[in-house]
């Protein structure tokens, strides 16, 4: 791992393949950090022919933290925004998308194919919609586009993940025992639950690095995205939208309005997949994400 200049701030990242290949940059969800793109993942994504990289999003990890801003009050920003208000918010979903062309730029890469999952997705959106000259093609994993018509997620699931979590220093088995709860409602059914990997990552996490706020940061700049229907339709570049048939957390429905979005954008829906990435799904995500990566270029 190492570390770049991007958008006024460092962005922790690091890649797999060869550097002269076709770039694939991946972008991690809300609160969690780029190892959430596995390294069995990101290799076999590598081994047909393209250089991946990942990274922590600011505010995760090993990248830039934003603990001198104020956490977020919940309240005082839906009242904003039921009232046609913007809020004022440590950084937006815009900002986190410049983050990534910064990215890009600091590895002196033109164009790249862009994934995203869950926030990631949003990111990934708005960088096929914004900086369009710098996106080969676009996959969208378990995301939404912000339709403000579209369910939410289950009531328990939305309560799990704001349940504030024990702190891992001093109490370690109570904060693995929290996450490793919401990693199984999340997952969905149709695959076996791998604790032991669940629980090596989440203790991956901590030796990284965790922000206190970060996710509650995040939350309140995808709180303020708005409905982004209106720019996905400007999207030009061949686009994939993958989503989980089982997914509690975002519901099909916004996987499946994600792609309606998107002109010619190609709909994937995987049955029994949750809110992950699980490895028995590694092979046809990948292959799915290579042959659009073919089409884009």
């Amino acid at each position: 791992m190492t570390s770049a200049k991007a958008n006024g701030i460092e962005l922790a990242w690091d890649s797999f393949g060869d550097a002269a290949d076709e770039a694939i940059i991946l972008i991690a969800g809300l609160g969690t950090q780029m190892i959430r793109w596995t390294a069995p993942f990101c290799e076999r994504l590598a081994a047909l022919g393209y250089r991946v990289i990942r990274f922590d999003n600011r505010d995760t990890g090993c990248s830039t933290r934003f603990s001198a801003c104020s956490a977020p009050d919940f309240g005082a920003l839906a009242t904003a925004l039921m009232a046609g208000r913007r809020p004022d918010v440590p950084y937006t979903l815009d900002d986190m998308a410049a983050d990534a062309i910064g990215l890009l730029d600091a590895l002196a890469i033109d164009r790249a194919h862009v994934v995203g999952r869950s926030m990631g997705g949003m990111i990934a959106q708005i960088l096929a919609s914004e900086h369009a000259n710098r996106v080969r093609s676009l996959t969208s994993i378990m995301s939404s586009t912000g339709n403000p018509a579209l369910p939410q997620a289950a009531p328990d699931v939305m309560a799990m993940m704001m349940q504030p979590a024990p702190d891992p220093i001093t109490d370690q088995e109570g904060f693995l025992s929290q996450h490793l709860a919401f990693a199984r409602r999340i997952a969905g059914g149709g695959y076996p639950f791998d604790e032991s990997a669940h629980r090596a990552l989440l203790l991956d996490e901590v030796r990284r690095g965790l922000v206190p706020g970060g996710t509650a940061r995040q939350i309140a700049a995808m709180a303020v995205a708005g409905d982004r229907r209106g720019r996905l339709a400007t999207i030009k570049a061949p686009t994939l939208v993958i989503h989980g048939n089982d997914d509690p957390l975002i519901p099909p429905a916004c996987g499946s309005d994600t792609a309606a979005s998107i002109p010619g954008a190609i709909y994937m829906p995987i049955d029994g997949m949750g809110h992950d990435v699980p490895p028995e799904v590694y092979r046809a995500v990948t292959a799915a994400i290579s042959g659009l990566a073919r089409a884009g270029s």
